[in-house]
């Protein structure tokens, strides 16, 4: 299986792709300093029994986040260290104000703050450094009985009293000097933290992981890696000088780009970002896989799409769902999506198949680093995932809300905004002091206003003796309309689009109201940027342009 590490290396991003037989598998994109990984002194804000967890304070925009489950190790209690928390309930464990050694296990994701626990964890190319928790565990990607056994009492001779350790992949087949090398260098950075954990008051950030580059370099560039490809000379010298002190064997792997495309697009990356951005991927065979994310979980639905197979129906159905397996997973790790995972197969009636497709899934998740677990299938052809994740995943990293539709992918159907826009018309042909008024709606809405003829609208300005004109305008939003008033009828029916005293009017979906600001306005170009910018908070946009037209309401 031939295993490439790709890296692009530009001022503002730094992007990793890890690829196997030319097919991509993992990317990682860092824009800012990340979080995950750092160990904080932090001071305990709020301690709430009801929900067994605390908040604390790291020194960050939001206060993190620490569950009862996630509270074992040592605690910093003046010159204190070795003092033990104890046991029972969270209050009778911490209280407000206490000074606590923390590490950051998920990154701050949305309006949640970081997730901090107290088993502090220091990783190095072939071992993890577990100073609060007396354990000694082995990679299970280490599939060798043998070896297994070997490195773990390797590991229990060299590991530091009281401490636990545990065996990486990279460790298979390596000396116990070198491993008992990186305890030595382990156990004298877990001493430094210790130091500046005394000297500095809560809170403070006592020791920070590495970045992107230097992290893949210590987790994934190992003996199975044929490759890797970096395109910065600069990033290229760092990287081969760091191999130099631990693993100067792969140096020969390390491979400086020149070419004079992008490395992602001399090597088909980009091409696969952009797939994986999609929420239809196609197999193969003519099937295809959706993905939609909700608040609480994530629901991938499997579809045979163009594939008709060739032998009988529950065949076809069988080879989709296989071949929809593999897909599934690949995507999963891609896309870093973590939490609940919701799969729903296609229906399959006779058990041997539901069988298959389970031990395809669960033999093809092995695959993944993260913590993973399957939940059998059900009757109904659905299967419960989850997933653990410590970063944004891909979505949230490359996309925003929509600040239109909010995140929710839809948007008012052209019937319904045009149902909405002759109930507004009809109000203007009541209020409005300007005997001609034209209204821009976007040409769908135009055109379903005036499907069944302008005979309303006719009758309108009969009943209020006002000339009354609807006219589609391309590159207006489809939820928006303008409305000019003219002083004369025929000022209406020679004006350009820009014509009139203009008022722009947005649908509110929050309040299910039409919002108005009527130019010449001094904030109008504001107001209308914050309504077209994300992030667009519930209901933020209406306080504002409520705020600016001060109560004014259109005559």
């Amino acid at each position: 299986m031939a295993k490439e590490i790709i890296a692009n290396i530009e001022a503002a991003e730094t992007r990793v792709a890890v690829t196997e037989n030319g097919t991509l598998i993992n990317l990682f994109i860092e824009r800012s300093e990340p979080v995950a990984g750092n160990i904080y002194k932090a001071r305990v804000n709020n301690v709430l029994p009801g929900m067994e967890a605390a908040f604390v304070d790291i020194g960050l925009e939001r206060n993190a986040f620490l569950h009862v489950a996630d509270i074992r190790s040592t605690r910093l209690d003046g010159e204190e260290v070795e003092e033990s928390f104890g046991r029972g309930a969270i209050a009778e464990r911490l209280r407000n104000g206490q000074e606590i050694l923390v590490q950051v296990t998920k990154e701050p994701m949305g309006t949640k703050g970081a997730r901090v626990t107290t088993y502090v964890a220091l990783p190095a190319h072939y071992l993890v450094l577990m100073p609060t928790v007396n354990y000694v565990g082995v990679s299970r990607r280490i599939t060798n009985d043998a070896e297994r056994k070997r490195l773990r009492q390797i590991a229990d001779r060299i590991r530091p009293e009281g401490m636990g350790v545990i065996v990486r992949t990279a460790a298979e087949g390596a000396s116990e000097k070198v491993l008992a090398d990186d305890v030595a260098f382990l156990q004298q950075m877990w001493t430094r933290v210790l130091e500046r954990a005394r000297a500095n008051r809560a809170p403070a950030l006592i020791y920070q992981d590495l970045r992107l580059i230097r992290r893949v370099v210590r987790d994934l560039f190992t003996d199975e890696v044929e490759r890797f490809i970096v395109d910065s000379a600069e990033e290229y010298s760092r990287i081969a000088d760091l191999l130099g002190s631990f693993a100067p064997h792969l140096r020969e792997r390390l491979v400086h780009y020149r070419g004079e495309e992008p490395v992602f697009e001399d090597y088909g990356v980009e091409r696969e970002i952009d797939r994986a951005l999609r929420r239809r991927v196609w197999l193969k065979s003519g099937g295809y896989i959706v993905f939609d994310r909700t608040e609480a979980l994530t629901v991938i639905d499997v579809n045979t799409g163009k594939y008709v197979g060739k032998t009988d129906l529950a065949s076809t159905i069988l080879r989709t769902n296989l071949e929809a397996v593999d897909e599934i997973v690949r995507q999963i790790t891609l896309r870093d999506i973590g939490g609940i995972i919701l799969v729903d197969f296609i229906d399959m009636e006779q058990e041997e198949h539901r069988r298959r497709v389970v031990e395809a899934l669960n033999a093809a998740v092995q695959r993944d680093r993260a913590k993973l677990h399957v939940i059998d299938l059900t009757a109904l052809g659905l299967v419960e995932i989850t997933r653990k994740r410590v970063y944004q995943d891909l979505e949230e990293t490359m996309r925003s809300p929509c600040p239109y539709c909010e995140g929710r992918g839809r948007v008012l159907s052209p019937e319904t905004m045009a149902m909405r826009v002759r109930r507004e018309v009809r109000k203007l042909a009541r209020t409005a002091k300007a005997p001609a008024v034209l209204v821009e709606v976007h040409p769908q809405v135009a055109g379903a206003l005036l499907r069944e003829g302008a005979g309303w609208l006719r009758a309108l300005e009969e009943a209020h003796g006002k000339r009354l004109r609807v006219r589609g305008r391309e590159g207006l939003h489809l939820e928006r309309l303008n409305v000019a008033e003219f002083d004369t009828a025929e000022d209406l029916e020679t004006a350009p689009a820009a014509g009139g005293k203009r008022v722009q009017f947005w649908m509110d979906r929050e309040l299910g109201e039409v919002l108005s600001m009527a130019e010449p306005d001094p904030a109008y170009e504001m107001a209308l940027a914050l309504a077209e910018s994300p992030p667009r908070r519930d209901g933020f946009v209406s306080r504002v342009l409520r705020l600016i037209r001060g109560g004014r309401e259109i005559p």
